[in-house]
């Protein structure tokens, strides 16, 4: 019930006073947090958090039609599938080279590359749970969170700055901000053309979390030893 008033709250905050859902979402659960140490709350948190979170991402995925995917061009979604994988694997890199545990890297390389904090969420649930990885998970949510509210305000006027036509734009807002809503309000502001081909680009990003998260789970999974 407390997961549904905040969700309820947050869409009418959205939808009166502009600004991203989730970023409320955000505020306003950090600001209940104190519900997570009841004992009789946990498990329904924790469903609303894990199963609830990966059916509403699943949602957004199937959106995804054939004729959706063939407007915007195969070169593109070839693109997309290219640089999520490259940005999970420079998250590996980068978290190698900072001395931080690989888990983190994929955390936030997968964040960054497909959908922002639904994308770290669903990612950390299939890892082994640690308390530097929730740490982490938290910093990257909140990161993710306010540099890609900054994205949606500051990408539209930039390309039409440098004079992009309405499709590269929509590509590339699609591409490079984080949240779905997010992505049809920066797509909005440059022109509804760009908004509809941004929408398209960011939920296939979605509809590649499925495979990550699988691929993450099967080799995060400590396998059985064999004993003769």
């Amino acid at each position: 019930m407390i997961c549904v008033a905040i969700c309820i709250a947050t869409s009418l905050l959205s939808q009166n006073y502009g600004g991203p859902q989730l970023l409320y979402a955000l505020l306003i659960g950090l600001s209940l947090h104190f519900a997570y140490a009841k004992e009789f709350m946990k498990p329904g948190i924790d469903f609303c958090a894990k199963n609830m979170l990966r059916l509403g991402v699943a949602c957004l995925g199937i959106r995804i039609t054939f004729a959706d995917i063939a407007a915007i061009g195969l070169n593109t979604g070839l693109m997309l599938v290219i640089a999520v994988a490259a940005t999970v694997c420079l998250g590996l890199i980068l978290a190698k080279l900072f001395k931080l545990s690989p888990d983190c890297g994929l955390i936030a390389g997968g964040s960054v590359g497909i959908c922002g904090a639904s994308a770290a969420l669903a990612i950390a649930s299939v890892l082994p749970k640690t308390k530097e990885s929730d740490r982490f998970t938290l910093l990257v949510v909140v990161g993710v969170t306010v540099l890609s509210t900054l994205a949606m305000v500051i990408y539209p006027f930039l390309l039409q700055s440098m004079e992009i036509s309405p499709l590269l734009a929509g590509i590339f807002l699609g591409a490079t901000i984080h949240d779905v809503a997010q992505v049809v309000a920066a797509g909005m502001i440059f022109g509804a053309e760009t908004g509809d081909v941004a929408t398209v680009v960011k939920l296939f990003r979605v509809a590649l979390l499925l495979p990550v998260v699988l691929f993450i789970s099967f080799f995060s999974v400590p396998k059985p030893h064999l004993t003769s």
